[in-house]
């Protein structure tokens, strides 16, 4: 098994909106659209469709979405011989999408908050032996501690952000954030720094931002010599020069936490990355593309880097990869409708 994905499971209800509504104001938006979603329902089908074996653990209800649901991840290729109808509703998330493509998101959890540690235990034997778990925040925090223990390698997607115990910390690798996640990790002291240079939505679920990817192929780096604040990808100039060295400091200030390694996502102007292994943190660059929806980008990036880690690549390689995906997700409405497949990149 390559990737097991240990997450959530919702029914995404998008309605598009000229602009998102002020406090107490009413807005007229779009027709209601019904997607598949949820970050672990997300990130499986993202790795699926690139190729990956994948196994999804999750929790589904018996409401009007969760048998449609089940069927639609397997019929992407996910195994979903774990994912366990529960009585009652399952996650929602309620979504609107704004004419620049920008998200906000509110997710009512449901069935996702009884997924348990019992749960991880039914299901440890396919954990133990998947090369890489990804975890995400959309499930209780007990249950996510447990994967972490019973996995070779935990790949951690902390959103939406919480406080985190040392223990879990200290098994990610990498530890995947955007900058509003990172800041909410490192408290208050970064979070001026991260509302400085985040050229991108105001939602802390999309770690990818209007836009994501490399142009260049499977290749990383800093292109003017290993360290990220000389880079700035395809971002406007020196905002996203600011963006990069801004996220530099948040991924080594980060490693300082625990985790064995850092991806700092940043939208526009790419990701960082941090390796105790080696001093340099590395900027890895994004191309300006056209954003039609954001939702369920992050998601796509996460996936995308779970199954190149799952292969062998190293992390900054990985990296780069996975900012392809996101770049193309963002191109299309939906969540998992917008994933692309290996041969579209």
């Amino acid at each position: 098994m390559d990737v097991v994905v240990v997450g959530s499971v919702n029914a995404d209800l998008v309605v598009r909106v000229a602009r998102r509504p002020a406090p107490g104001e009413t807005v007229m938006g779009s027709d209601l659209d019904i997607f598949p979603g949820g970050k672990g329902a997300n990130q499986a089908v993202a790795a699926a469709r690139l190729g990956a074996h994948v196994a999804l653990l999750a929790r589904t209800g018996t409401d009007q979405y969760g048998t449609r649901l089940a069927e639609g991840l397997a019929g992407e290729g996910v195994d979903t011989g774990h994912v366990l109808p529960t009585e009652g509703a399952g996650g929602v998330a309620l979504i609107t999408v704004d004419a620049d493509g920008d998200n906000s998101i509110i997710v009512s959890p449901g069935a996702n908050a009884r997924l348990s540690p019992e749960d991880v235990v039914g299901a440890a034997p396919l954990l133990e032996e998947a090369s890489v778990v990804s975890l995400m925040l959309e499930i209780p925090l007990d249950t996510v501690t447990a994967a972490a223990r019973a996995a070779r390698r935990v790949l951690l997607n902390a959103s939406p952000p919480r406080e985190l115990p040392a223990e879990l910390l200290s098994l990610a690798d990498p530890l995947v954030v955007n900058e509003h996640e990172a800041a909410f990790l490192l408290g208050g002291a970064s979070a001026g720094r991260a509302a400085a240079h985040d050229p991108t939505s105001d939602t802390a679920g999309d770690t990818t931002g209007d836009t994501a990817g490399d142009p260049t192929g499977d290749t990383a780096g800093d292109p003017t010599g290993g360290t990220a604040g000389d880079a700035a990808g395809d971002g406007d100039g020196e905002r996203g020069r600011g963006a990069v060295r801004g996220a530099a400091g948040m991924a080594r200030d980060l490693l300082a936490l625990g985790p064995r390694s850092v991806v700092v996502t940043l939208g526009a102007d790419g990701a960082v990355v941090a390796e105790k292994a080696g001093a340099a943190v590395t900027a890895v660059p994004s191309p300006a593309v056209e954003a039609v929806d954001t939702t369920g980008a992050g998601d796509a990036f996460t996936g995308a880097l779970a199954w190149r880690l799952a292969r062998g690549d190293g992390l900054p390689e990985a990296a780069a990869f996975a900012a392809r995906v996101g770049a193309a997700a963002v191109r299309r409405e939906g969540a998992q409708s917008s994933y692309p497949r290996l041969e579209e990149l």
